[in-house]
């Protein structure tokens, strides 16, 4: 299935007509159940598809607990017009800006890790295959230049000794460029691919077998996956996967490119207030951390290797504290606001933790209720698992769920 060209929403929604459109939905065959949550009314239903690789190819870039394209663009074409800005103070692997900026508005972001600037920034502005195919060959990763000073200790779990090599190569050749201040868009698109291409579980990937592919196993948990099947790490050729990739991402480009400005990045905490100079957000749409779930810093170990970072020293704010939880909520939403202009809309994003019994819905709600932020309604996002949760093993409100739970909120 393509992704769709057109706008989903059929012109700019006040938040309360909205309200009203997700009670009448009925696109998928199912009627909408309408609860409520302390006077909330609580909207349940399958308002985008639930479908694999439906949306624009620049988003098929892995990354840990990022949610479909399709759940920003059905807030962003419904409540925002051309050329507003639509920001994420968590923007992880950038899927609100890069759909903001594919739908013609300005997008502002904001994420701790460096990592996410990596890989957000070089799909606003692709540059074309052919210049990446041009600088790839320019660095004959196979030959012609000197060895790297040795390899990283316990990484031939994953890589074969010449895979390795080029890896290491172009690593080194990336680090000096930026730290000259030489580098250039095809620099940064070549390091955001090869980030994502390290380790999966295809042979499109640099690594042997290893799932899952947005986060990197330990060295001792890859030597075990070996063994138990009976694997070696074999050559990949990285500069011929680095331009497959990118023929792959750049595919829907020739139809819709990213027009909309980008505004700027932060790389701060949000118990940090945003200073933006620019014009106010119409729309922040985001998805904090789950409390613990997901462990950002250990899945990320690899790639930050590859971007010379220190993952340990990444300030990602995880608890396993309720009432920490609900402090970092209510910093998102203050801070948020700020630099929201009134009457804008949040769609804060949280899923079901504790099997359920812990709905984060209601605790935002009930957090967001003492802000500037006024809660409207909470959207109800309920599909059947895809293939990539049953990678994980997971059972359908167990284990974990296939559910989007959204506080949607109006700026006072």
């Amino acid at each position: 299935m393509q992704f769709e060209l057109a706008p989903d929403g059929a012109g700019r929604l006040t938040l309360d007509d909205l309200a009203g459109e997700l009670a009448r939905w009925r696109r998928y065959g199912k009627e909408t159940m309408v609860g409520e949550y302390a006077g909330v009314p609580v909207f349940v239903n399958e308002f985008w598809t639930s479908k694999q690789r439906a949306a624009h190819s620049l988003h098929e870039i892995s990354y840990r607990a990022c949610f479909k394209p399709q759940l920003p663009r059905f807030f962003i074409t419904r409540l925002t017009d051309p050329g507003d800005v639509v920001f994420d103070p968590f923007m992880g692997r950038g899927t609100t800006l890069l759909e903001a900026a594919l739908l013609g508005r300005d997008a502002l972001g904001n994420d701790v890790n460096p990592l996410s600037r990596m890989l957000v920034e070089p799909r606003l502005a692709p540059p074309a295959a052919t210049e990446v195919e041009s600088r790839l060959r320019a660095l004959s990763l196979e030959g012609g230049r000197d060895e790297p000073a040795g390899h990283p200790d316990g990484f031939d779990a994953f890589f074969h000794a010449r895979t390795l090599t080029q890896i290491c190569r172009l690593r080194a050749y990336l680090l000096e460029r930026h730290a000259a201040g030489a580098a250039d868009g095809v620099d940064r698109w070549i390091r955001m691919v090869a980030i994502n291409r390290l380790t999966g579980h295809s042979r499109g990937f640099f690594s042997v077998y290893t799932l899952p592919p947005n986060q990197a196993a330990s060295v001792e948990s890859q030597r075990k996956i070996n063994e138990r099947r009976h694997q070696q790490p074999e050559n990949r050729d990285v500069a011929a996967l680095i331009l497959r990739k990118t023929r792959s991402l750049l595919k829907d480009v020739p139809r819709q490119a990213p027009s909309g400005r980008v505004r700027g990045f932060f790389r701060q905490g949000v118990d940090v207030p945003f200073d933006h100079g620019g014009p106010p957000a119409s729309l922040a749409v985001t998805s904090p951390p789950f409390m613990n779930i997901v462990n950002y810093k250990h899945d990320n170990w690899l790639r930050c290797w590859f971007a010379g970072l220190c993952a340990d020293g990444i300030e990602i704010t995880q608890t396993t504290k309720l009432d920490e939880w609900k402090n970092l909520v209510r910093g998102v939403l203050d801070n948020v606001a700020a630099i929201s202009k009134r009457g804008g809309a949040f769609a804060f994003e949280v899923g079901e933790i504790r099997r359920g019994s812990l709905l984060l819905d209601q605790v935002v709600t009930d957090v967001a209720r003492g802000t500037a932020w006024t809660p409207v309604c909470i959207v109800v996002n309920e599909q059947a698992f895809t293939k990539t949760s049953n990678t994980w093993g997971v059972d359908n409100n167990r284990g974990g769920t296939n559910t989007n739970r959204i506080v949607l909120m109006r700026r006072s």
